[in-house]
C-alpha cells in the first residue's frame, strides 16, 4: 500500500484545478501586460481570481498581491516593514517558520532590527502575557510576527486575540497563515492584521504559487522590481495558470471546509486513538489534543534499535512523512522546533499530516507497520 501523510509539506492538487489550468496553458497563454485581446483575456483571469480570493477573506481586491510562494509573502511583508514603516524592532518566536526565523535573523545580523522572541508555555503554546510585555517595552514601530498554525506541530496561535493585543500597543501584525488558509474561515474584516500570507500547494492548488494580503492602511515598495505587475507591487509576468489554479483549489477548500474538516479531525483522533493503543511509551509533540491544526500530528516515538532508520523504514513500506518542516529536508540539523520546545531530541519524531484524500484503512496500515519496525508484538501473541 502506498500511504502519502506529508500534507503539510504539500497535497495532491485537486482534478478540477488541474483541469483549470491546463485550460489556461492551452488556451489562454497571452501576456497579461500586453493590450491585445489574447493578453486582456488572460488580464481578466488575473483580476477575476484575485476578486475570488478577497471575497472568500472578507477583503478587498486591492488588498491582495500575488506572489510565488509564501516564503515570498513572509519576506515581503518583513521586508516592507523595516524598509518602508520604519520598524526597527520584531517580535516573534523560536518556532516560526524559516521563512519567517532566517529572514529576521538575517536582518538582525545586519543590524537593522532588534529581534525578540515571546516565551513559549508548555506544549510550545505562545505566551501571550508575554507579548503583551513585550509590548510595552517598545520604543517606536513594531512588528509581531506570529504563524497562525506551526507547521511541524500543528499548535494554533489565537489570531484573534493577537491581533488585539497588537492593536492596544500600536504595533504592525504579519500572521503566516500558510498551513490555515484553506482550511479555517479567515475573515479579514473581523481580525486585527497587516500581513498574512498563503501558498497553493497547501490546499489542493499547484506548487509555485501564493498571495499577500496587505491591509490598505498599510503602505510598502516592491520586494521584486522589473515592471508594473500586481499594481506596481511585484515585477515580473505573472504566472496566469498557477495564479487560477490557485483560486479554484481556494474555492473548493472553502465550500466543503466543515465537511472536510470533520472528516480529517476524525482520521486524526483516530490515530492517536491507534497510536495509544498499539505502541507503549508514545506521545506527542505540541498542543496535538487542544487547540491544534486537524491536518497534523507530531508522533514521539519511544527510543529503539531502529529509531534513526524510522522515516527511511516508513518509506520502504510505501509511507511518506516527515521528521519535520519539508524546507529542512536532506539537513542534519535537528528541528528548531523541536528544540524550541525543549523536546526528548532522543526519542525519534515524525510528522503524520493529514487530508481528505487519506482513509483509516492507511492509518490501521500505518499502525501495523509501526508495530512491526518498533518490534512490538501484537496482544494477541502476548
Amino acid at each position: 500500500m502506498k500511504v502519502y501523510f506529508d500534507n503539510a509539506a504539500t497535497t495532491q492538487v485537486d482534478k478540477e484545478v488541474i483541469d483549470v489550468m491546463t485550460e489556461i496553458l492551452t488556451e489562454h497563454y497571452g501576456n497579461p501586460s500586453s493590450i491585445h485581446a489574447h493578453g486582456r483575456k488572460t488580464r481578466t483571469i488575473i483580476e477575476n481570481s484575485r476578486k475570488t480570493v478577497a471575497k472568500l477573506l472578507n477583503c478587498t481586491p486591492a488588498e491582495i498581491f500575488f506572489t510565488s510562494s509564501g516564503s515570498e509573502a513572509d519576506n515581503m511583508a518583513i521586508y516592507g516593514c523595516v524598509n518602508d514603516l520604519g520598524v526597527k524592532h520584531i517580535i516573534s518566536s523560536a518556532i516560526e517558520h524559516h521563512a519567517v526565523g532566517h529572514t529576521l535573523e538575517h536582518l538582525e545580523k545586519q543590524g537593522k532590527i532588534k529581534l525578540s522572541y515571546v516565551k513559549l508555555l508548555d506544549k510550545g503554546i505562545i505566551d501571550l502575557e508575554h507579548l503583551e510585555e513585550l509590548l510595552q517595552n517598545q520604543n517606536g514601530p513594531t512588528l509581531v510576527s506570529l504563524m497562525h498554525a506551526n507547521n511541524e506541530l500543528g499548535n494554533l496561535l489565537p489570531i484573534k486575540s493577537v491581533g488585539e493585543i497588537c492593536k492596544k500597543y500600536n504595533a504592525y501584525f504579519h500572521c503566516d497563515t500558510v498551513q490555515t488558509i484553506g482550511h479555517y474561515k479567515i475573515d479579514l474584516q473581523n481580525i486585527n492584521v497587516h500581513f498574512i500570507t498563503c501558498s497553493a500547494h497547501k490546499f489542493h492548488g499547484p506548487k509555485g504559487v501564493g498571495f499577500i494580503y496587505i491591509n490598505h492602511k498599510v503602505k510598502i515598495k516592491p520586494l521584486i522590481f522589473g515592471g508594473a505587475q500586481e499594481r506596481n507591487m511585484r515585477g515580473g509576468t505573472e504566472n496566469v495558470y498557477g495564479i487560477a489554479g490557485l483560486t479554484k483549489a481556494l474555492e473548493i477548500s472553502c465550500s466543503g471546509m466543515e465537511e472536510h474538516a470533520a472528516y480529517i479531525q476524525g482520521l486524526k483522533d483516530y490515530f492517536i486513538e491507534q497510536l495509544k493503543e498499539n505502541i507503549p511509551g508514545v506521545a506527542f509533540n505540541g498542543n496535538s489534543e487542544g487547540q491544534s491544526l486537524y491536518t497534523v500530528l507530531n508522533v514521539s516515538f519511544p527510543e529503539s534499535e531502529n529509531s534513526e532508520m524510522l522515516l527511511f523504514s516508513l518509506d520502504i513500506q510505501g509511507i511518506s512523512a516527515s521528521g519535520g518542516s519539508a524546507c529542512s529536508s536532506g539537513s542534519a540539523q535537528v528541528s528548531h522546533v523541536l528544540m524550541g520546545i525543549h523536546a526528548n531530541l532522543n526519542r525519534p519524531s515524525v510528522r503524520f499530516s493529514f487530508s481528505k484524500y487519506n482513509t483509516k484503512e492507511e492509518i490501521d496500515y500505518t499502525i501495523n507497520v509501526l508495530k512491526e519496525i518498533l518490534k512490538i508484538k501484537s496482544k494477541e501473541t502476548v
